[in-house]
């Protein structure tokens, strides 16, 4: 059983991370670029959930768009605020909170202190009638709302600090903040999750905000879905207890890492510490993530046709007693002359660039809508259905078939339905971004995976989001959800 896989034990109160590499080890030796792709699992386990000794783990800030758009249909607003109170609500006693309004510029609507309060039953209370006060009017410069919550969770000394942004519009005032610098100032700092409601909203900046701030990007069609959707946020959000986990990745002589990005649950850019190989991901609970290695290796002088180490790979905890660690794990490659080797892929690096091709294609639709070009729009989400179709990924194909008359799949052969809106893109475009967990590791001959799937390979469906999980799992790593225990 691979070192810190569920029942290997571990200390009394002590969290399990457990560390897997899939990737298909057979490089061609001739001279070239040759790179070579590894899916890393990632996993958590045990970490239980609620606020440490020390105080509460969470800090929350709660962003809510008060721009003029949000005046209509008057729903729109009273979903957001109710949204917002459900939020508030859940928070346990002694979290520190504050709620922002946003148009184009930023106010903290409670507290009216310079920091922010501390969750008590009194100042949930206060903070909702606050809440519900809300107007709205005004432009939107997402830019000053981020900038904000940078500002107040400085101060906090909570270890998971998290921005919870609405939005029903395009971000209009860039030039008074502009998003690009403020995502660099926060990225690091916090977590960031955005919703979209209404239909002027942008699936790409929400996006390019949440992949920058380790979140995820979501939308809801029926406004009065938004206050469950913040509740079960919210719940998933208060399993989080580890705040800062590692990976670091070390190249032997004449390799160099292109790049390691998160590709499960959702994408996420990451971006190595100055001079170091260590990658740092933020808010861990009990669940796994998968990333995407991208390493490029020099087959020069280098011997052929054995497994030679090309990387390792390690993750760590800071101040890390909380949680057991597993052993680093190498990247292999093998130097082959037979291209009947060399030319397969692993199937976890497959799937996750099938995604990618996905959202691409997807991305390429909604511009050639958006500028009257039907036919092209068609093609390019027939091209999303037949990766949808090839992936297994049913939710995705459900989707999709809210836009075209799905007439073979296989093929991809669709047809744009005639009532397609602008935002139904939108929608497409922020449930793309959510992948699928992907194929069990590779163990057969050759695969070079470092590891084996939890549970011996086997998964299970989530009963409540569909998305497959390892059977040994505790949690949906997709939603959350608990499972029951399983003999």
């Amino acid at each position: 059983m691979e070192t810190g896989a569920p029942g290997t034990g571990g200390a009394a109160g002590q969290a399990i991370a457990g560390l897997e590499i899939s990737q298909w080890k057979y490089l061609a030796g001739e001279a070239g670029d040759p790179q070579m792709h590894a899916i890393l699992s990632v996993r958590v386990d045990g970490t239980g959930g609620g606020g440490g000794p020390d105080g509460p783990v969470l800090a929350q800030v709660l962003a809510v768009d008060c721009s003029s758009s949000m005046t209509w249909p008057v729903e729109k607003l009273h979903a957001a605020q109710q949204a917002a109170v459900a939020a508030i609500r859940k928070l346990p006693d002694g979290t520190p909170f504050a709620v922002v309004r946003g148009n184009e510029q930023a106010t903290v609507v409670y507290p009216d202190t310079p920091r922010m309060a501390r969750a008590s039953a009194g100042t949930r209370a206060r903070a909702a009638r606050a809440v519900r006060e809300m107007v709205a009017g005004g432009g939107t410069c997402i830019g000053a709302w981020l900038d904000l919550s940078r500002r107040l969770l400085a101060e906090q000394d909570a270890p998971i600090g998290h921005v919870l942004l609405l939005t029903d519009g395009k971000n209009q005032h860039d030039e008074q903040m502009p998003l690009a610098r403020v995502l660099e100032q926060c990225a690091g700092r916090f977590v960031c999750d955005v919703w979209g409601i209404g239909d002027g909203w942008d699936g790409r900046e929400l996006l390019r905000i949440t992949r920058r701030l380790h979140g995820s990007a979501s939308s809801v069609r029926e406004e009065e879905a938004l206050p469950g959707e913040y509740e079960q946020l919210m719940s998933r959000l208060l399993t989080k207890t580890v705040p800062e986990l590692g990976i670091s990745v070390t190249p032997m002589p004449g390799c160099t890492v292109r790049y390691l990005k998160q590709v499960f649950p959702t994408e996420a850019e990451l971006t190595a510490e100055d001079g170091t190989g260590r990658f740092v991901t933020r808010a861990w609970g009990d669940e796994t993530r998968r990333y995407q290695l991208c390493l490029a290796a020099d087959p020069t002088g280098r011997p052929r046709h054995e497994d030679l180490q090309l990387a390792v790979v390690a993750v760590d905890v800071p101040g890390g007693d909380e949680v057991r660690l597993p052993p680093p794990q190498p990247c292999l490659v093998h130097w082959t002359d037979d291209p009947a080797l060399s030319r397969h892929t692993d199937a976890q690096v497959e799937h996750f660039e099938q995604h990618q091709r996905l959202g691409e294609a997807v991305a390429a639709a909604t511009d050639a809508h958006r500028r009257g070009q039907r036919d092209l729009a068609e093609h390019q989400l027939g091209r999303a259905v037949q990766l949808a179709h090839a992936m297994g990924a049913d939710e995705q194909l459900g989707r999709l078939a809210r836009l075209v008359r799905i007439e073979d799949a296989r093929e991809g052969r669709v047809a744009l339905r005639p009532d397609v809106t602008a935002v139904d893109f939108q929608h497409l475009i922020t449930a793309s971004s959510h992948s699928t967990y992907g194929p069990a590791s590779g163990t057969g001959p050759g695969s070079g995976a470092a590891g084996t799937t939890p549970g011996g390979g086997a998964t299970v469906s989530c009963p409540a989001c569909s998305h497959r999980a390892p059977a040994a799992a505790r949690f949906c790593p997709s939603c959350g959800h608990r499972f029951e225990a399983r003999p």
